[in-house]
């Protein structure tokens, strides 16, 4: 499925999920985006692995899209997801990110970066 709202790969050398979010979410496009996620996911699991996502595109989205995400965040946690790294530098999203993350319950595993760089570095640093 051909989305414009997001891109999701894998990288399976690294046990890594790369995804890259762009503009305003629906409730529609968050379903959307689990769902593939899920499907792309799912030589990793029962494994160790690691997830980044780069939200430098998107922008702040409807309020409905907190729980869809923050379940989805859990379920990559309860999927074996033990890093889960966000590259986002407007305070703004940052602030829906904080409530997904919260809605989540998964601030154990999630780092924070400003830069693609930056979140790079920690995962290698850790094995990713």
């Amino acid at each position: 499925m051909m989305s414009f709202n997001f891109t999701i790969d894998s990288d399976p050398e690294r046990n890594l999920m790369v995804a890259k979010i762009y503009g305003i979410w629906k409730k529609e496009t968050a379903e959307a985006y689990h769902e593939e996620y899920m499907e792309t996911a799912e030589p990793f699991l029962g494994k160790k692995w690691a997830k980044i996502t780069n939200l430098g595109n998107w922008k702040s989205s409807y309020p409905e899209i907190v729980d869809v995400l923050g379940e989805h965040m859990r379920w990559s946690q309860e999927n074996g997801a033990i890093y889960s790294v966000y590259v986002i530098d407007d305070p703004v999203t940052h602030s829906q990110l904080s409530k997904m993350i919260k809605k989540g319950n998964v601030s154990t595993i999630t780092k924070i970066f400003r830069t693609q760089d930056e979140g790079e570095r920690f995962l290698k640093e850790n094995g990713f």
